[in-house]
């Protein structure tokens, strides 16, 4: 791989086909993956599961990839948050076996930890409630709407706002 710096040209250079930016981009965020696959899904084996898809799919899709759309972090997250919830709904995959992908994963930064806690700590109760169902449980819109008894644009409409108010708390824009 050329050198690099960004994520975003990682990306990029994965979606010329380069191996070594894929090894890139896993050794920047198969840890921080790990950790949001692990507040989803209670088996190990689904977690490293759910990592190894997260990238597959990457691989498979990187040409796609819009910066102007979303961070690489936020579209890794993304991926991995979806197939986190299709284990959950009991849906197979289909993957590549990445038998290279065995290396010993960082422990969660505290200091990442810290941040959310604070950010959801701003939302009102009933977000936290939302958030909790939809990011952390798995629940679609609309297992979220049954589950609360709201109607599912309100739902809707309070998720959005309850992930406003985190993206501003995290400092990521205005709510």
């Amino acid at each position: 791989m050329a050198e690099v710096t960004t994520d975003t040209d990682v990306v990029r250079a994965m979606g010329a086909r380069d191996e070594d930016a894929l090894l890139e981009l896993h050794r920047r965020y198969a840890p921080y993956l790990t950790a949001v696959a692990r507040r989803m899904l209670n088996n190990p084996d689904d977690v490293q599961q759910c990592v190894q898809d997260t990238f597959v799919k990457a691989w498979e899709h990187a040409a796609r990839f819009d910066p102007a759309k979303a961070s690489a972090k936020t579209w890794l997250v993304t991926i991995c948050h979806r197939h986190a919830i299709n284990r959950i709904r009991g849906q197979t995959l289909q993957t590549l076996p990445l038998q290279d992908w065995d290396a010993p994963a960082r422990a969660e930064d505290p200091t990442d930890r810290l941040y959310l806690e604070r950010a959801l700590a701003t939302l009102e109760p009933g977000e936290r409630d939302l958030i909790e169902l939809a990011f952390y449980q798995g629940f679609s819109h609309s297992q979220v709407a049954q589950e609360t008894g709201k109607p599912l644009g309100t739902v809707k409409s309070r998720l959005r706002g309850a992930l406003d108010k985190l993206r501003a708390a995290l400092g990521g824009g205005e709510a």
